[in-house]
């Protein structure tokens, strides 16, 4: 029986298929869900997909999503261990559902980047990340506008030490995230947020590097294990 990963799809996300695809890539059971939903329909775990929920008509990046129907059950499960993982939009669903720490704002620069983003792997103690070591650099893609990950001093100290920084980048901080933080999680570590698209780097032919299939092959190997 193949282990089934959710894949939310909220009006305006743009990389749902992309996730299905790295999900089914990985050896896993792609499941579509509407954000309209009341039910989860039976999956063991969740992707929050990138893109500009709800059109990107918003105070915050992600406000207006968090709102949706499923992201009750979504957060239940969360709560209650299920993995979760949300991909840039997806990212910024979770900060705003309280599911994750701190929040994503709008580049410093203000300006839109997009381009392959290498990053160091500072936690393998999550859900999605036991396939890479700690330490590990990796290349994923980024295109964000509102990827610039904040935090008072306090939550920034919190995480640090408890081990919730999940990725961070190097060669360049592509949007002025404070402490170079590229991705968290919670401190359970079964839900983790990030801003590079994993999604986008499973395949040497649409891409120079594969390293975000760790992402979705770690979540399965946890699952099957559980």
């Amino acid at each position: 029986m193949s282990t089934r990963i959710g894949v939310v799809t909220f009006p305006g996300s743009l990389d749902d298929r992309d996730a299905a695809r790295a999900v089914k890539l990985a050896g896993g059971e792609p499941v579509s869900l509407w954000h309209g939903d009341s039910g989860l329909k039976d999956v063991d775990a969740v992707v929050l997909p990138g893109g500009f929920s709800y059109g990107g008509y918003y105070l915050r990046a992600g406000a207006i999503a968090r709102f949706a129907p499923i992201m009750e059950s979504i957060i239940a499960g969360a709560r209650a261990g299920m993995p979760v993982l949300g991909i840039c939009n997806g990212f910024q669903v979770l900060c705003e559902s309280h599911l994750l720490p701190g929040a994503l704002t709008r580049n410093a620069h203000l300006h839109f980047r997009n381009r392959a983003q290498s990053m160091i792997v500072e936690s393998t103690e999550t859900a999605w990340t036991s396939d890479f070591a700690a330490g590990q650099k990796i290349v994923i893609p980024i295109k964000n506008i509102d990827g610039r990950f904040v935090a008072d001093d306090r939550t920034l100290d919190d995480i640090e030490s408890h081990g919730q920084v999940v990725f961070r980048y190097t060669n360049g901080n592509p949007n002025g995230s404070m402490r170079d933080i590229a991705g968290v999680s919670n401190a359970a570590g079964n839900v983790v947020g990030m801003m590079p698209h994993p999604e986008h780097a499973v395949e040497e032919l649409t891409g120079a590097s594969v390293d975000g299939l760790g992402l979705f092959t770690s979540v399965l190997r946890k699952l099957v294990a559980a």
